[in-house]
């Protein structure tokens, strides 16, 4: 009987694929870190071998812009339920008063408003040295708007009302975990 490895290995070829590059991702971040465990440095005593326990992170800071009194709420609700700090700006004008106030880890605006659209407030934000490494999400009800937005650089999603509650958290969060620096306040 021939030895077939890939017969042989089916089953266990695709954890495998998976598993071994992702405990070299978590040896390299540990040893980075400085991460070796209690055993690392045996002659001290045991007390000071274990790390402190970490002190909880602050919540990230996100700026939500939008005009319509309904769509903040459910998008505040959302956010401040997942455990987000939630700033609220009716439009651009607002929104870039709130920016000139306190760092934000991600940006979340309407593009249709009064006084200053989200295309202008885009364009002011990516334009300034402070904040146009800013994450930028554009929500929009409008399809041509939808089209229109595929024009400017640098936004990190655009989702369309009504919007899936699940990816938009997803996408803020990874998108908040990009800026740390934004949670001091």
């Amino acid at each position: 009987m021939p030895f077939d490895l890939p017969d042989l290995l089916g089953p266990y070829l695709l954890p495998l694929l998976i598993a071994v590059p992702l405990a070299i991702v978590v040896f390299i971040i540990s040893s980075r870190r400085g991460d070796d465990g209690p055993a690392a440095n045996s002659a001290a005593p045991l007390a000071t071998a274990q790390a402190a326990p970490a002190a909880p992170a602050e919540p990230a800071s996100l700026l939500l812009v939008d005009d319509s009194a309904v769509a903040r709420a459910k998008l505040g609700k959302l956010f401040q339920t997942a455990g987000y700090r939630v700033t609220l700006a009716k439009d651009g004008v607002e929104a870039l008063e709130r920016l000139a106030e306190q760092p934000f880890a991600v940006l979340i605006t309407d593009l249709e408003m009064p006084n200053k659209d989200g295309f202008e407030l885009i364009a002011a934000v990516q334009g300034n040295l402070d904040t146009e490494d800013l994450p930028i999400i554009a929500i929009t009800g409008h399809d041509e708007m939808q089209a229109r937005v595929h024009q400017v650089q640098g936004l990190y999603g655009i989702f369309k009302k009504p919007w899936n509650d699940r990816e938009l958290l997803k996408r803020v969060e990874t998108l908040a975990n990009m800026r740390p620096a934004a949670r001091k306040v």
